[in-house]
């Protein structure tokens, strides 16, 4: 590939629960035109009971999805088709093994208000992350660090302006 030639970006869209990672993360895939998954989809059937009964994950559960996601991330990569994914990454650990599968990730971390996250997640049906564990996130959270290659965005616009304000951001950052 020479220089001239844009490579698809494999963009992982992270934050706490109820942030709008999935949305934001399909609306962008769509607008790059590159594979989407849900970082929700790599769970285990453990790990999905375990969080529905409003236990948290640990770091040992949180690995092989972590790996899993990776490999996903690293396919996209290496076959050149970019990616975004969905996947809470809470901390720098969990984002240091997404990297070590695809060293190009950029991380798109969405933040809000904990008021706003609450209501959110007050208002979905179908999920299995219950409220109760919207404060472990948080405390769980670990900001992007000034060495890791992503950026930071307020996630209280609409879908779809949030969704301009990705790509915009990703255009300056990563071309």
């Amino acid at each position: 590939m020479d220089r001239t030639e844009r490579r698809s970006p494999c963009v992982v869209v992270t934050g706490v629960a109820g942030i709008g990672k999935t949305t934001v993360a399909r609306l962008l895939a769509q607008r790059l035109g590159v594979p989407f998954a849900d970082g929700d989809d790599f769970h285990s059937a453990a790990d999905i009971i375990k969080m529905s009964a409003g236990t948290p994950l640990d770091d040992a559960d949180r690995r092989p999805w972590l790996e899993s996601v990776g490999r996903w991330l690293h396919q996209r990569d290496v076959a050149g088709t970019g990616a975004v994914v969905a996947c809470s990454a809470l901390r720098r650990h969990y984002r240091d093994i997404l990297r070590a599968s695809c060293p190009g990730a950029f991380f798109l971390h969405l933040i809000a208000s904990r008021e706003v996250l609450a209501d959110r997640i007050g208002g979905r049906t179908g999920h299995f992350m219950p409220s109760s564990l919207l404060d472990s996130q948080l405390a769980t959270l670990e900001p992007l660090e000034p060495d890791e290659p992503g950026a930071e965005l307020d996630a209280t616009p609409a879908p779809d302006v949030l969704t301009d304000l990705a790509a915009d951001l990703l255009a300056r950052q990563l071309h």
